[in-house]
């Protein structure tokens, strides 16, 4: 098994309502950003809200994701102007690493493995099928 993580890129498939892929539309579009990057985007700030181990965000919280992407960006825009390009590479490979680390965490435990078989990273027992 390698050490080393595929970081090509490849495509996610996924079936919303009508009315719920068309107010994604209108919001990426508010955010001049195209669908996958606000898909992307909002998958990877949506999972920082359980790096707590809580499905159960803090609702007196400010930041439900635990001070992390708020304080991100609030100190990087503290010493100087991004671009949303630049903004999202900086709090990208912040995420990246994250995924990394734990990847690696659960390969380390014997929780997951990479599987060139099944397309990808699987538990153990084989029920990671990619929903």
């Amino acid at each position: 098994m390698s050490d080393s993580a595929d970081t090509s890129r490849t495509a996610v498939k996924t079936y919303v309502p009508a009315y719920q892929k068309s107010e994604w539309e209108s919001h990426a579009d508010e955010l001049d950003m195209s669908q996958s990057e606000f898909v992307r985007t909002m998958v990877q700030a949506g999972r920082r809200g359980f790096e707590s181990g809580s499905a159960e965000p803090d609702s007196t919280d400010s930041d439900p994701g635990g001070n992390g992407l708020e304080t991100q960006v609030l100190n990087l825009l503290s010493t100087d102007t991004y671009s949303w390009d630049e903004l999202l590479e900086a709090v990208s490979q912040d995420i990246e690493s994250q995924l990394d680390e734990t990847l690696e965490e659960l390969q380390s435990t014997n929780r997951i493995r990479y599987s060139g078989r099944h397309g990808g990273y699987t538990t153990v027992d084989g029920g990671g099928d990619g929903d």
